[in-house]
Parts: C-alpha cells; structure tokens; sequence
C-alpha cells in the first residue's frame, strides 16, 4: 500500500519533517536511532517504514514493538489498525490474561505485535509464537523503558529473537551511551531534539503559592481559575492521585484519575473521557508524561514538584507541543522551594479576588453496549443518536467502537433528553443498554 493512501486513511494531509527523514533513512537499510520530542509524531515515522518492510507472504509474526506502558501498545496497535494495510497486529500486556492474547495471536496470525517486555517474554517463553520469522525490533520510548528498569526483560526478548535483521529505536531524550544488548550494527542516528526550538518559548511557567501545607484548597482555587480549558495534574504517587481526585469530586469538580493501580478498563474508560472533552480535568502519575496521546492540553500542573529536570521537561512537554502554545504551573507550599532545574523565576501566579465556580465539561459520554461484533459501526451509531436521540450533527462528538461496546462524546445540554428518548430504542434492530459511563 503507498503512503498517500495510508494517509489519506489517517486523514493526514502530509508527513512533517521528521517523519520524511526517518522513512528516507529507514529505505538506506541498517539500525535506525530517532530522537525527537513528545508528541512529534515518531509512532508514525517507523510505522511507516516497517509497513514497507513487511512481506505479505511470510506467515507468522515478522515485527516485535517494545513498549513501557500498556496505554502506548493499545495506542500504537489503534494507530497501524487506522493504516489500513491489510496486515494483522495486536497488542499484549500485563493486567490481563495471556491465554486470551494466545488465543488471538492463533485466531487472527497478526504480523506485527505491539507489547510490555514482561507480557512479551511470557509468550516467547510458552512458544506462543515462533521467534524465527521476526525480522524487525522497534524499541518505542526506550529511554523510558530504560527508567521503569525494563532493561533485564528488554535483553531476555532480543536474545530470543534469533535472526532479527533491523532494529529501530525511538527516544524522546538523548543517552550518554546506547546499552550493548540491543545489537545495534550499522546504525544512522536521526536527531530532532532540537536546542535552537526550546520549549521554553512557547510554554509560561507560573509558580502558585500556597499558604498551607496541604496544597487541596490552593489546587480547587487553580482549577475554578483555569475553567474549561484542558488541564493534566500530576502527582508523584498513587495515593496522592486518588487523593486528590476525591477531594475534587467533593467540590463539584468533574474529574478523572489515572495511575498503574488502577484496573486497566478503568485506566481507558478514564483516558477516552479526557480524550473526548466530557473531562476536562486530567490527574495523574508520571505514566501520562509520556507515550499517550492526548491532543490539546492547555494546562500542566505540578501538585508535586517532579523529582528531576528530566520529569519536569517531559511533564511540560504534555503542552505547548509543536507550534501550540501552553502554560505550566507549580504549587509550592510554604515550605517548598523551586528545584534547582527551573533555571527562571517563574511569574507567579496571582488570584483574582472573586474565584468562580468549577466549569462542567462541554460533552458527557454515552456507553452503548453493543460493538464491532454485534456488526455496529461509528456510521450506525451517530445515525442512531441523531434519528432516534433527536441530536444535531454539533451535539455528537467523539465516537469509539470496541468489540462489544461503545462511547460516544455527547452534548451535556441534550444528553438527559437524550437517553430519555433512546430508553427503548434499538440500534440496528437490537435493544442495548444506553447509559452515561461511569
């Protein structure tokens, strides 16, 4: 399939920059190094490359992807499925049970697979799948696979990978040194992490200071300032992230939570709702600092100061990404002092006498609980909320298709009238549950 097509199936008008070198280096051969910020696009400059690569009568899978996190191999996986090649992928991880992931790789014979070093020396260790066709290694987010201490189990997967051919690594910091195992041989190193493109001049960093130890009340006052506008407010522990959230939600604030404690269902069900615009209002552990994909985040709050400069970067990175604009703020309380890594003094930022209220998101999310194998596709589902739920095209926003469900992003000004008028309706000729999402 050629790139215009996969585009256009994206709905990507062009390739930026980056990702127009990564795909001419990737056709020169040999191991590739990318280096380029958060939220550049590098998912889709090796994607490419790798489509290419990939032969359609090898049986059995041809390309391992590593990644730290679950929500980067469901992100990656939803990404290559949108491309429309034809070829099969799917994604493995912990949190859930490798016999189901077994059963799918036997069922749909994927290509590529996307996953979490552990989950994915799991199956090469029960042969789930035959290691001798993979040609291609993609290490995504290396650095931060290298900082969760996935190092060990990243050298088990590629000594039991025995006739890899090319290797790609993808990295949003650059390493004083690449580790031996990776087996990197002819290598071009591709660098876009560029000095004279600081951050710093598209992101405003305020500093907000709190009279009390507990930063609770000063964190409400912030997010009744900051209004409707998309707010990740990160936290260094998990504890602190439910903390914080229950707090909120005591105060009317219309919230989500997110952190590895957290059941996966719920870790997604939490993501898709700030993704959609029915949450504006985002808090989180360092796991959303990288990876995820979130357009449009106008606001990062620091609740806790992050424990290097490498974690404050990559936080603020979350905004101001390319050519937006975006601004960060850190709490301090009365007994904190900024970092040494924040190298200006922060403006700070002052209250205004009279602090409104908490702002409601625009839309809210509808659950439909019928999906992709009840024959239910986004076309069925916007047709039936807008002829059934008598809503406009503007009251409909993000719509999500799973196997056996669905969201849909709906005007919080229709959505009561809504569900009353779909209460007993049939979508496709079959009665399903229609709710507000949990």
């Amino acid at each position: 399939m050629d790139i215009p097509t996969i585009l256009a199936n994206l709905k990507i008008e062009k390739l930026n920059g980056m990702q127009q070198a990564a795909l001419e280096a990737a056709a020169g051969g040999g191991d590739l190094i990318l280096l380029s910020p958060t939220g550049s696009g590098k998912t889709l400059a090796y994607l490419l490359p790798l489509v290419d690569m990939l032969k359609p009568d090898v049986a059995g899978v041809q390309a391992v992807v590593l990644v730290p996190s679950r929500e980067l191999a469901l992100q990656i996986e939803q990404v290559f499925k949108s491309m429309g090649t034809g070829y099969k992928v799917m994604s493995c991880y912990g949190g859930r049970p490798a016999m189901d992931e077994h059963r799918t790789m036997k069922g749909i014979s994927p290509s590529v697979i996307i996953g979490t070093p552990g989950r994915m020396n799991d199956h090469l260790e029960k042969q789930n799948f035959d290691p001798a066709a993979v040609r291609y290694l993609i290490i995504d987010e290396f650095d931060k696979c290298l900082e969760f201490g996935f190092q060990e189990e990243m050298e088990e997967v590629i000594g039991k990978l025995p006739a890899l051919r090319r290797r790609f690594l993808l990295s949003a910091t650059d390493a004083e040194e690449i580790p031996r195992f990776t087996g990197l041989g002819r290598t071009v190193r591709l660098d876009f992490l560029d000095p004279d493109r600081p951050l710093s001049s598209r992101l405003q960093v305020y500093k907000v200071l709190s009279p009390e130890k507990d930063k609770l009340e000063t964190l409400y006052k912030l997010l009744c300032c900051l209004g409707d506008s998309s707010t990740l407010v990160f936290c260094n522990h998990r504890e602190s992230v439910d903390r914080v959230g229950k707090y909120l939600h005591s105060m009317k604030v219309y919230c989500e939570t997110f952190h590895g404690g957290m059941e996966q269902d719920d870790r997604e069900r939490a993501l898709y709702k700030f993704r959609n615009g029915s949450c504006h209002i985002f808090i989180s552990t360092d796991l959303a600092a990288r990876g995820l994909d979130i357009p449009d985040i106008r606001n990062v709050v620091h609740y806790h100061l992050p424990l290097s400069e490498d974690g404050f970067i990559h936080r603020n990175g979350r905004t101001a990404r390319w050519d937006a604009d975006g601004c960060a703020y850190v709490i301090l309380g009365p007994e904190e002092q900024l970092p040494v890594y924040v190298r200006e003094e922060p403006e700070e930022f002052v209250f205004p006498p009279q602090i409104p209220g908490p702002s409601e998101p625009e839309f809210v999310t509808f659950y439909i609980g019928k999906g992709k194998k009840d024959k239910i596709n986004k076309i069925d589902i916007v047709g039936f909320l807008s002829k059934k739920g008598n809503l406009n095209r503007e009251d409909v926003g993000r719509v999500d298709v799973k196997d056996h469900y669905a969201f849909a992003a709906v005007s919080r000004k229709k959505a009561r009238q809504a569900l009353k008028l779909l209460r007993n309706e049939k979508i496709k000729g079959v009665k399903t549950v229609i709710e507000l999402a949990r």
